[in-house]
């Protein structure tokens, strides 16, 4: 018992001081390399070595990709539900903001073009491109793989092995939402806010975030996988990038964060649902089998 102890001790520091270590690589570069305000459009050599450390942990764990969820069990399907899951929820928060928008005596128009991302509005702005486009489906291939591959795949695995699933999701859930806070210390470095509105704003990414991350880990726990949450994953950041609503003023996004709460929560009930029904028909199964 105390070596068994001992061991979920040593994982869970060094968990931690992985976790760490990347928080503190992605707070430099957010910070002073400012990649996300190039052509490239996102934190790239944060997510290259996220990517690095997954290979690395698994290495020392004896991992194998599977182990982690990179199986290629019904790989086609498993994406197509995913990407199912992102287009739905978000046709209807979309469909929703244009209405609220025409309601309001706001007419909008739905445009083409890249940004990132940011709770305070886009801070680069691309246009519509072959190449821009293939940069931004390359840089959130590269985030999705990354980021899925150490919240769900590494974390997950390590932390459900010491704490059961239930724990582990909200822990890599906690870690995936404080992991993008890192906008907000590089508005409050900036000056562009205060530290009351920082504090409402890294509540709201931790929350955004976090939801999302519950969401993916149920999945993981009901098919083994991540390729149903990375698919999702990718098209919410990608569609996030290139699809916006525009006013006649030119005034973009003004309803942005309503969106994508509102898809957000209805990724994680229709989740939600499926795990309720997945369970109720294993118990009725074993009830008729007994």
């Amino acid at each position: 018992m105390k070596m068994k102890q001992a061991l979920w001790n040593k994982t869970t520091k060094m968990m931690l001081i992985v976790y760490g270590l990347l928080i503190i690589f992605e707070h430099w570069e957010f910070i002073y390399l400012r990649t996300d305000e190039t052509f490239i459009g996102d934190n790239i050599f944060t997510k290259l070595l996220c990517i690095a450390a997954i290979i690395i942990v698994a290495a020392i764990f004896n991992y194998k990709p599977a182990d982690i969820g990179f199986k290629n069990k019904e790989l086609a399907q498993n994406i197509a539900a995913g990407l199912a899951l992102g287009i739905g929820t978000f046709a209807v928060s979309y469909a929703v903001e244009i209405l609220i928008n025409y309601m309001n005596g706001n007419p909008v128009s739905l445009k083409f073009y890249i940004t990132n991302f940011g709770l305070n509005g886009a801070t680069n702005v691309m246009t519509m491109t072959l190449p821009a486009l293939l940069i931004c489906i390359a840089g959130n291939i590269i985030n999705v793989l990354a980021e899925e591959g150490l919240f769900r795949g590494i974390f997950l695995k390590t932390c459900t092995e010491q704490y059961g699933f239930k724990a582990a999701n909200w822990i890599q859930a906690f870690l995936f939402g404080c992991w993008h806070i890192v906008s907000v210390t590089l508005l409050i470095h900036d000056g562009l806010i205060g530290m009351g509105t920082a504090i409402i704003y890294a509540i709201g990414y931790v929350v955004l975030a976090g939801i999302l991350a519950l969401e993916w880990g149920i999945c993981v726990s009901m098919s083994g996988i991540l390729w149903i949450g990375l698919s999702e994953h990718f098209f919410n950041n990608f569609i996030g990038n290139t699809l916006h609503v525009v006013s006649e003023t030119g005034e973009a996004d003004e309803l942005q964060l309503a969106r994508i709460v509102l898809s957000n929560v209805l990724s994680l009930v229709v989740v939600l649902l499926i795990a309720r029904h997945k369970k109720r028909a294993a118990e009725s199964s074993a009830d008729t089998a007994a």
